[in-house]
């Protein structure tokens, strides 16, 4: 991901949802594409679409806009969709069972390797291909998984994360309402459901499309 360093992070957050969205083009085997079908597409602007791409050097001509397979190869690269990352996914609930029964494969390459749970009438088991282990052999049975999905009770989210950084885990998606602490090494991203729906409902009263 040599590339993606030097990269605003902004922009950095923006690619997967160029990638998406190329990807689906590629699919239906659309050629090339414009600034403005983009824009449309993924609600950014022409302008800021344009500046992203300069970073790259993926330039479009005027009037034939961009190469649909020549900005599908740069964002595998970019992305480094043509390596699977491996996840861990801590906390067998409703919400873990259904990300187990997704497991990502679909559009990209992460892939939920391995589950953790404390009851044991799932330990042992299997959901949606990935075997679940009890809680208490994450340490032995992490493997070199480097990325974690938290969907733990909140009161347990603090002393997992601790056990998963002490484990050498680099990127934790904390889907609890806990706000846990990591040494600046680790990137957690907080994605908080109810505060999600809630900032919806306000753009879409306030700001009516």
């Amino acid at each position: 991901m040599g590339d993606e360093m030097k990269i605003p992070q902004a922009t950095a957050k923006r690619l997967p949802l160029y990638y998406r969205f190329i990807n689906n083009l590629y699919l239906q085997g659309k050629l090339r594409v414009s600034s403005k079908e983009l824009s449309d597409a993924v609600k950014v602007d022409s302008a800021t679409i344009r500046r992203d791409f300069s970073y790259f050097g993926a330039l479009g001509k005027k009037g034939y806009g961009y190469n649909v397979e020549h900005l599908l190869q740069f964002f595998r690269r970019t992305l480094d969709q043509d390596e699977t990352t491996e996840v861990a996914l801590i906390g067998v609930g409703n919400l873990g069972t259904a990300f187990l029964n997704y497991n990502f494969m679909k559009n990209n390459n992460t892939k939920i390797v391995v589950a953790f749970d404390a009851n044991d009438r799932l330990v042992g088991t299997e959901i949606g291909g990935v075997p679940v282990a009890h809680i208490d052999d994450l340490e032995e049975k992490m493997g070199n998984v480097s990325v974690a999905i938290l969907t733990v009770p909140s009161q347990e989210a603090q002393g997992i994360t601790d056990r998963l950084v002490e484990r050498g885990v680099s990127g934790i998606l904390n889907f609890t309402p806990a706000r846990i602490s990591v040494p600046p090494t680790v990137r957690v991203h907080h994605i908080d459901l109810s505060v999600e729906l809630q900032s919806l409902a306000y753009f879409l009263k306030h700001y009516p499309l």
